[in-house]
């Protein structure tokens, strides 16, 4: 959900378990205290997500009692402080030690809060996390697919090579096996498109437990609001799809991932989002909810179909795992090298050392 919205209780305005950021703590707690204070916790219900954005809500700040700003300076003195930590730590892998190190220029690479003042949190450093969240969670999906994406390549591309190492009459049987369970994984009921008439009355029907010719919007919203905060979002959506994905996903079954079953549901909930959030704020209103139901798509009785990947993006894929290995072998045979390197100093120094202790000896024995 939106960085300052959606989550856990009646009032919350609590973050989802793990937004991936490296700053997720920091947010979080950032957010429980602002949530402390009755005066912006009533201005954040009332701000839309153009007002979050736009730094509008920043501003008010300055209204905030003095105790619940003490506890926003602290915060702020912790995260510079674990910042420098971590910068020290990437200084001291990559350069000598006692180097002098340039704090300020190092902590500007950061986005999510003011670096030139590292003692008071100000509405610029609000603004700025607000920023800097919504920017980085709009990119973690993406990111996310991109990597799931690399993990299902790598699986067939392990597949492939197993295959290659296998004898003509076993690679038959494997690739038998292999072909007979993703027939059994293609084997199982319409699944229908999220946010669809179909899949919401399913859901009404099986989950909610109620009358089919009595499926009523506006009802169906209110029941799957689950923490009452007027809004769908991203986790109550995604709740929705459960049903959907139970069709094609179980866990007692070899030939279904349940990665697989993840990324299916994040993929759901996007296509409903991209149809219905209209404000893009990564909540769904009821208003817009009752919208998407007017949409000449909602009736439509087709089926859900996902490719994660064309012949041509694994062949790339592949020829790019080629050339890290030929990285790593070169890398290998350069640290070959110089360890050999290294070795023959080493018997050069050993013996200049035993050269340099027969001349001492020589000496000794003349002077005595």
């Amino acid at each position: 959900s939106h960085p300052l919205r959606g989550g856990q209780g009646a009032d919350g305005v609590a973050l989802p378990q793990d937004t991936g950021l490296y700053y997720h703590r920091y947010l979080q707690e950032v957010i429980n205290v602002l949530e402390t204070d009755g005066h912006f916790r009533e201005k954040l219900q009332a701000a839309n997500a153009d007002d979050i954005k736009s730094g509008k809500l920043s501003k008010e700040l300055d209204f905030v009692s003095h105790h619940v700003r003490t506890k926003l300076d602290e915060l702020k003195r912790q995260e510079v402080s674990r910042l420098r930590m971590l910068l020290k730590a990437k200084m001291d892998a990559t350069m000598e030690q006692n180097v002098q190190i340039d704090h300020l220029a190092l902590l500007k690479q950061f986005e999510h809060l003011d670096p030139q003042n590292q003692h008071t949190f100000e509405a610029r450093d609000l603004e700025l996390l607000i920023q800097a969240a919504t920017k980085d969670l709009e990119n973690y999906d993406a990111a996310h697919h991109e990597e799931f994406k690399r993990y299902e390549m790598l699986k067939e591309h392990e597949r492939r090579e197993y295959l290659k190492s296998l004898d003509e009459e076993k690679r038959r049987a494997e690739e038998a096996r292999f072909e007979e369970m993703k027939k059994k994984h293609k084997e199982h009921p319409k699944v229908n498109v999220p946010g669809s008439r179909d899949q919401l009355k399913e859901v009404w029907q099986e989950t909610d437990g109620l009358d089919p010719n009595e499926f009523n919007p506006k009802t169906f919203f209110k029941l799957h609001d689950t923490n009452n905060d007027g809004v769908l979002d991203e986790q109550e959506l995604e709740a929705l799809f459960t049903k959907e994905l139970e069709k094609v996903y179980d866990p007692r079954n070899e030939e279904d991932d349940m990665l697989e079953m993840e990324e299916e549901r994040l993929r759901m909930r996007e296509h409903v989002m991209k149809n219905v959030d209209v404000n893009q704020d990564r909540l769904v209103t009821l208003e817009e909810f009752l919208k998407s139901t007017q949409k000449k798509e909602f009736n439509e009785a087709g089926g859900w179909e996902t490719q994660m990947y064309s012949e041509v993006e694994l062949q790339r894929f592949e020829a790019e795992l080629v050339a890290q290995e030929a990285e790593l072998v070169r890398r290998a045979e350069h640290l070959r090298q110089q360890h050999e390197e290294l070795q023959q100093q080493q018997v050069q120094l050993d013996a200049q050392k035993k050269e340099y202790q027969q001349v001492q000896g020589a000496w000794g024995a003349g002077g005595s």
